[in-house]
């Protein structure tokens, strides 16, 4: 019933191996923990993404913080002919592509769905801990690039916070699209150009951080934070004292965004100013830049709107 897998290498069909699959041409993919592993082994810019994921694995998941934060990102995103589809009787497959340890795993397979869970790093073991394989769910690690599927074999394919720390952006918004059914939708988001970025210190700790080994990144991250986090607090009520301490404190904080407590607001600290400071790639479009990219692999339906992290964009690929 699952959309098929195939050998990313060359796109053939895999039979079973002693531990894993192997292509007619060769080509031998692993499995561990139950999870394929259809990666090339010099695939290294997401490492820092992995340790992250298995560190702070429940720490976005609504059913943690007891909000409806990544519902509501998620559901805005989806918009409502697509939110529908995901509720309909019939069986609808969901392609999740960056799926890190689930904050939107737990959201699409609440709606019923059939989702395959992707992610280039060893956050898929996250993944699976928080929501284990089942006959809705199913993991893999794969290349968003190279991903190891025939094309056209999905009804949503959604890829939020992703994108931009891609080698390529447009490359990858080909590849995704690539993935939908006709009829389908393809949900996306992008960091866009901000000024704020780039009257801030945290470009210049990055360039130090994104080149330290992962765990060196999370440990030097977690100490900046313990510097940082009681300031940020002590001026958690005064927009301006906190706009100019961020100025030089190069944490991302969320007390003027969520509504969390304070031990919440330290984890989601912890994670988002390690996710601002280790990624090796981070790239910026606009809303036109994206919606160029849609319409010119075709696609029908185009929303492109400014929102969330950037840049938020759906669209369907045209019934045959």
């Amino acid at each position: 019933m699952w959309p098929d897998v195939r050998c990313p290498e060359d796109g053939l069909p895999l039979a079973r191996a002693q531990d894993g699959t192997t292509c007619e041409r060769g080509h031998h993919w692993s499995a561990q923990h139950g999870i394929p592993r259809m990666i090339s082994r010099d695939v290294h810019y997401a490492d820092a993404f992995g340790l992250q994921w298995r560190v702070y694995r429940r720490t976005q998941l609504d059913s943690h913080t007891g909000t409806t934060i990544s519902l509501d990102r998620a559901r805005r995103c989806l918009g409502d002919a697509c939110w529908t589809m995901l509720h309909s009787a019939r069986r609808t497959d969901v392609l999740e592509v960056g799926c890190g340890a689930g904050r939107f795993t737990e959201v699409l397979l609440a709606t019923g769905a059939f989702v395959t869970s992707v992610d280039l790093s060893s956050a898929v073991e996250a993944n699976q801990d928080n929501f284990p394989q089942d006959g809705h769910h199913r993991v893999l690690q794969a290349d968003v690039l190279r991903l190891p599927f025939g094309p056209a074999q999905y009804d949503v394919v959604f890829c939020l916070g992703v994108i931009q720390h891609t080698p390529r952006p447009e490359a990858t918004i080909e590849k995704l699209y690539a993935q939908v059914k006709p009829g389908g939708w393809l949900v996306i988001d992008h960091y866009t150009y901000n000024l704020s970025h780039f009257t801030k210190t945290a470009p210049l700790f990055r360039m130090i951080l994104r080149r330290l080994p992962a765990a060196d990144g999370l440990r030097w991250t977690e100490r900046l934070v313990t510097i940082f986090f009681p300031l940020h607090r002590a001026v958690r009520r005064h927009r301006f004292a906190q706009a100019l301490l961020s100025r030089v404190s190069p944490l991302s904080t969320f007390y003027h965004v969520f509504r969390l407590d304070d031990d919440l607001q330290r984890q989601w600290s912890l994670l988002d100013t390690h996710d601002a400071l280790t990624d090796w790639y981070k790239h910026f479009r606009t809303q036109a830049q994206i919606r160029r990219a849609l319409e010119g692999l075709g696609a029908a339906e185009i929303w492109c709107a400014y929102g969330g992290n950037g840049v938020e964009a759906r669209c369907r690929r045209p019934p045959t």
